[in-house]
């Protein structure tokens, strides 16, 4: 089989994904046309010989609308015979597009495509493609006639069905902002962040390069004063195990951002002088019960594994999307991983969260990491909406 291989991987610094955030002034089209562009110059590759552009995007409608990754590319000048196509895998879709693109090198298909994803929170906000619509229809309803929930509901029911106490989920995500805050202040971010030209709130054209996100100073006891976030009556009722722990500060925020990789075979990049970095070794993407729905990082990770034939002590960093504080700590319990090697340098609750960009994301913080400390094998893995999960395992070169 050929050999496919990841030859750079960068993200844009996170934006608050709110009116106000760094990133809200720049339409989503140019924030992914500056992680192309960017990634194109950096590796000096020829754009034309690109075979395709792969991009996860969640909302695709209004700014994110009519294929984002076409007029994404077109926009960051790459020549017109360049394709373009977007994807939807909710939170996995960068990731998954990342699996398509080296699937398609692997295959022969294709020697060079960009996976690539991106989401402006702030101005197409979560949930904006199903807004005054039914997006289940009659035969889901009847197949799940409770009705299916929220992920706020799901990791509510994770933490019950784990057992993690309040103090357990604020303790891990004051964790995530001091191991990220740690990180920047020791630059380990600044190979993998590429700078977007925003304007400041005085209207000064600036370089946005730190996450915005972030915040040093978050304790676990500032954390435990916040309250929890969707106590509801109906779903109290209906699940009365629930004793409500999940809050915005054990949640990833709203987030605005865009990530991307190039990926080609081992082969090509030989042929272009290209150094490649890592090489991928597994794919696994499950499905699992839409009403726990973010549990299936865990039969993803399985999967991956015995694919592979390596153990979760073989792996040396695992990146482990921090939708809500119980995904990545029942994920570390269920499969008996070293807490210290799971997101080293924070996760999503500190570094956010824009849904399609996030999979490219992990994937640059996974590369740079395991080259900053000499890591072989890096895991990622993300939970998605509805019950779904993508696992990925790469090689360190």
């Amino acid at each position: 089989m050929i050999e496919a291989v990841i030859v750079d991987v960068i993200r844009t610094a996170s934006g608050r994904g709110k009116p106000g955030g760094a990133l809200h002034g720049t339409h989503p089209v140019d924030l992914l046309a500056t992680v192309l562009e960017s990634l194109v110059g950096r590796t000096g590759i020829d754009a034309g010989l690109v075979d395709d552009v792969i991009a996860g995007c969640v909302n695709q409608v209004g700014d994110q609308s009519l294929n984002i990754a076409r007029h994404g590319l077109l926009a960051a000048g790459l020549p017109e015979h360049v394709p373009g196509t977007t994807i939807d895998r909710q939170c996995g879709s960068s990731q998954q597009a990342v699996m398509f693109a080296a699937q398609a090198i692997m295959s022969g298909t294709h020697d060079i495509v960009i996976a690539a994803g991106v989401e402006s929170m702030s101005r197409v906000p979560m949930g904006s493609s199903a807004l005054g619509r039914d997006p289940l229809g009659e035969r889901l309803r009847a197949r799940y006639p409770e009705g299916l929930v929220h992920q706020g509901i799901s990791a509510e029911i994770i933490a019950s069905k784990w057992g993690f106490s309040r103090a357990d989920l604020d303790e891990y995500s004051a964790r995530s902002h001091r191991l990220a805050a740690d990180a920047a202040d020791g630059g380990l971010f600044d190979r993998e962040i590429i700078p977007v030209r925003v304007r400041n709130a005085d209207g000064e054209s600036v370089d946005h390069v730190i996450d915005e996100t972030v915040r040093p100073t978050t304790t676990a006891e500032a954390l435990s004063s916040l309250q929890p976030a969707f106590a509801e009556e109906k779903y109290a009722h209906r699940f009365p195990q629930i004793d409500w722990k999940i809050t915005a500060g054990n949640s990833s925020p709203y987030t605005d951002g865009a990530s991307a990789a190039l990926i080609c075979s081992a082969a090509k990049a030989a042929e272009l002088g290209l150094t490649p970095r890592a090489r991928f070794t597994g794919f696994a993407v499950v499905g699992a019960d839409p009403i726990e729905m973010l549990t299936a990082p865990i039969p993803a990770t399985r999967k991956v594994l015995q694919r592979t034939g390596l153990a979760i002590d073989d792996i040396d960093a695992y990146e482990v999307n921090e939708a809500f504080a119980p995904v990545p700590l029942a994920w570390a319990a269920d499969l008996g991983a070293d807490l210290a090697k799971l997101n080293p340098r924070g996760g999503a609750i500190a570094l956010g969260h824009p849904l399609g960009a996030s999979g490219t994301r992990l994937l640059a913080t996974l590369v740079n990491h395991l080259e900053h400390t000499g890591g072989r094998y890096g895991l990622q893995t993300m939970c998605e909406g509805a019950g779904m999960a993508n696992a990925t395992i790469i090689e360190r070169i």
